[in-house]
């Protein structure tokens, strides 16, 4: 039977979620193993301090990255263009809000590097009521002595605020956000890419394994039309011998016969008609037949199966020797009034089976054209369905008789290999 896909016909195929979320556990912690040794190199300070915030930052940001994962998968079926354009779209409000979160976490930092900064160089570093970052530095004033301009002045150090960063303007804040955003925003667009990437993978896998399904789905329907076109020819044969013995008034031959024919159907039957059974049941399918035969030629009917133990259990299409054998009773028994041998082997060569049905006939009877109608090109094309070019199949008169040989790969296992 053919399996049928759990989903239906034209859903839309994503990319699991587990991939997903490792794709973008992966992306952000590069991020956050990249910055942190960025600070490491430039030696910017308090590094605990900015650790565990740069990890609430990545925390947050593998969050909002699901966010715009949601939006993006809305467009999973829409072409690469609309795909890339929503992409470019929902990523800048996403690295916004990234940037913002960003701003919050380190606002606090800032404060504490300039108080080391100001501690390790002994500075006095403040800040006035505008937000104006402010040093002292100390200025170096002269007063006179004593009223006495001829005297050298007394030196005064005294102190100075200066600014050195003025406060921050609601421009300046836009501009260190966006700052921040657009290095987010290339990151969540190559995040986007890499899902991109995925999502065709995974799109392609399933483009193939509806293409393998249609391809085996077309594969059993030839398989199984030439299946049945072995069984009407077969029934039209048997039903002709039968009659032929029920009219000759031989009442015990015939009713052996259709015994034989209700074992043989129920043997054939058991096996679904694209399946391989086993060369053994293959044979035995055989002698059933010929036993059905022997019934109308008791006497000009021999039989020699030589199938060695150890092929016994190899595969084979159900039926496929079915057409020869019939051609041995047809063109070489009913053809002479003398003992026919038919002989039915089997041998391994080469890692491939071989099997063979001849007969000591008189070959191809005159006004018979090669072929023998449907059988050999029924076996051929079932062989060709089957095993693809990959098999061997030469059928023709030798001396002494006819014969028909099989070559196709040689497998034990009941899997099929399709």
């Amino acid at each position: 039977m053919i399996s049928r896909d759990p989903a239906p016909q034209g859903s839309g195929v994503t990319v699991p979620f587990r991939t997903v979320l490792v794709s973008m556990l992966v992306l952000w912690a590069t991020y956050f193993a990249l910055t942190t040794l960025r600070s490491l190199v430039m030696d910017f300070g308090l590094q605990f301090e900015m650790a565990w915030r740069r990890l609430l930052v990545t925390a947050v940001g593998v969050g909002l990255t699901m966010v715009l994962w949601l939006l993006l998968r809305l467009f999973d079926s829409r072409p690469l263009w609309t795909k890339i354009a929503a992409a470019i779209a929902f990523a800048m409000p996403v690295a916004l809000a990234i940037g913002q979160v960003n701003q919050w976490t380190f606002e606090d930092i800032q404060q504490a590097q300039e108080k080391a900064y100001a501690e390790k160089y002994n500075l006095n570093l403040r800040r006035d009521e505008s937000g104006n970052l402010l040093v002292d530095v100390p200025v170096r004033r002269f007063s006179p002595s004593g009223g006495n301009t001829e005297t050298l002045d007394d030196e005064v150090v005294e102190s100075e605020s200066v600014i050195i960063a003025p406060a921050e303007t609601y421009a300046d804040f836009w501009r260190k956000l966006l700052d921040v955003a657009l290095g987010r925003y290339f990151l969540l667009l190559a995040w986007a890419s890499t899902y991109f990437a995925l999502l065709a993978g995974y799109q392609a896998r399933a483009a193939e394994r509806r293409e393998q399904q249609f391809r085996s789905a077309a594969k059993a329907a030839e398989l199984r039309s030439l299946r049945y076109q072995v069984n009407p020819h077969f029934l039209f044969n048997t039903l002709n011998s039968l009659s032929a013995l029920v009219m000759t008034g031989k009442a015990d031959r015939a009713e052996r016969m259709i015994q034989t024919i209700s074992r043989f159907y129920r043997h054939s039957l058991a096996n679904e008609p694209t399946a391989d059974v086993a060369l053994r049941d293959e044979f035995d399918l055989q002698k059933l037949y010929l036993d059905i035969e022997a019934v109308r030629f008791p006497k000009r009917l021999v039989c020699v199966f030589d199938l060695p133990a150890d092929l016994e259990e190899a595969r084979v299409p159900g039926m496929i020797l079915q057409p020869l054998v019939e051609n041995s009773v047809k063109y070489a028994i009913s053809a002479v009034a003398r003992t026919v041998t038919v002989t039915l082997a089997a041998r391994e060569e080469f890692d491939r089976l071989v099997i063979t049905v001849s007969d000591n006939g008189p070959g191809v009877p005159q006004g018979a054209h090669h072929g023998f109608g449907i059988g050999l090109a029924n076996v051929r094309d079932r062989l060709e369905a089957r095993f693809g070019p990959d098999i061997g199949f030469t059928s023709a008169p030798v001396p002494g008789g006819y014969r028909t040989e099989i070559r196709i790969p040689l497998t034990r296992s009941a899997t099929r290999h399709d």
